[in-house]
């Protein structure tokens, strides 16, 4: 399938910033499962390129000079492969596993979510992580605008609703609780009749000395209708944009996601 992206992040401050940093993960990589056919960052100034610890790509935004505005803009087209049953072909990847049974902030488990987690079936196959992708749905209901990126796992939760990061981080405490190594994946959905579900994000499980990846809102098998940008423990090691500043008072953030899909010429 191939995938014509738009993202567009402006940041606004209420005074002149006087030093930022900013991370930038908003660039796929060419592997197995999809082939980068163009992509293009704009930003205003200039971006040094290089991987993460997690392998994925990341640039980093360095701009010393008064500003009121940081405006990103990405454009790109992906070419992406289905998965049968989700499984992905590539292997542990750079970081041990061990890693991904560890709890961060985000995805600790409280009581209420470790009795959640030990009330699954055991999650030992792909029909079991893809029931407890629904089990999550049912507790934690979709609803934008009701967290934002400080809250956690427990805290989606035991508010019972949460938009598609609670659902990752709601299903990585989980897998965590159960000794089963997972981690968070960012990057893009044809969003279908859906359009704020551009901008998504999902999980890997390993089962099987293999990674299954699995779109928790949806339960189902993450496949050729998703672009993967970055994996990390949580969100915040895999998030689009992160940074610091100095100075700019309040700030405010606009944020547009544009995916439209068609069918791959064979």
């Amino acid at each position: 399938m191939q995938l014509a992206i738009r993202h567009d992040t402006v940041y606004r401050y209420e005074a002149p910033v006087h030093y930022s940093i900013q991370q930038l993960r908003l660039s796929p990589l060419t592997t197995s499962t999809q082939i980068v056919t163009q992509w293009h960052v704009d930003a205003p100034g200039k971006l040094d390129a290089g991987r993460d610890a997690y392998g994925n790509a990341l640039m980093t935004l360095v701009l010393t000079r008064p500003h009121t505005e940081i405006r990103l803009r990405v454009r790109g087209e992906v070419e992406t492969m289905p998965l049968p049953d989700g499984r992905l072909p590539e292997g542990e990847g750079p970081v041990p596993m061990h890693h991904f049974t560890s709890p961060t902030r985000l995805t600790e488990a409280d009581a209420a979510l470790a009795e959640f987690a030990h009330s699954l079936p055991p999650l030992d196959d792909a029909a079991a992580i893809l029931d407890a992708a629904s089990r999550v749905t049912e507790r934690v209901r979709y609803e934008s605008g009701v967290t934002d990126v400080t809250h956690t796992a427990a805290d989606a939760l035991a508010l019972g609703r949460g938009v598609c990061q609670d659902h990752a981080h709601v299903m990585l405490a989980v897998c965590r609780a159960r000794g089963v190594p997972a981690r968070y994946v960012s990057g893009y959905l044809d969003p279908g009749d859906v359009p704020e579900m551009a901008s998504h994000a999902w999980v890997d499980v390993w089962l099987d000395n293999g990674w299954v990846t699995v779109d928790v809102t949806h339960a189902c098998f993450a496949s050729e209708k998703y672009c993967r940008i970055a994996v990390g423990r949580d969100y915040e090691a895999a998030a689009p944009v992160r940074g610091r500043r100095v100075g700019g008072a309040a700030e405010t953030l606009d944020v547009s996601v544009q995916v439209s899909a068609q069918a791959s010429q064979q």
